[in-house]
């Protein structure tokens, strides 16, 4: 954990570069101190059936969830998100002023007990360091 999911309407397609992104926000993440590199993930979710507003304009939308573990206190949870957003705003903001376009973040504790998982990952950075 972490894992960062973008959810974006189709008409956005050519419009963003979602690996500029990722390496942005997976470098803040790691970068924090507060989670494991090796649990990192981001990707993105076109979709094709939306509406937006009254559906009369071009507009687009991005929501954007980041699912962490538990255990972090809200004022933790709360700077990485706030920092994080400020991140996202700075990315989109560029299409933003060209286009009318919705932009969304949360950030959603996982149960404790019921959150499952299985990794290799983090043996594998060790191993490299």
């Amino acid at each position: 954990m972490p894992h960062f999911i973008a959810e974006y309407s189709a008409n956005l397609e050519d419009c963003i570069d979602f690996q500029g992104l990722f390496e942005q926000v997976n470098t803040f993440l790691g970068g924090t101190g507060i989670f494991p590199l090796g649990g990192i993930r981001s990707r993105a979710i076109r979709l094709d059936q939306y509406r937006v507003a009254d559906a009369k304009h071009d507009y687009a939308f991005v929501h954007m969830t980041l699912k962490v573990g538990s255990g972090r206190d809200l004022e933790t949870r709360q700077r990485v998100a706030t920092e994080l957003f400020s991140i996202i705003e700075k990315f989109f903001q560029p299409l933003k002023d060209q286009r009318l376009l919705a932009i969304s973040f949360e950030m959603t504790e996982l149960d404790p007990v019921l959150n499952f998982k299985s990794n290799n990952i983090h043996q594998f950075l060790q191993g490299q360091g």
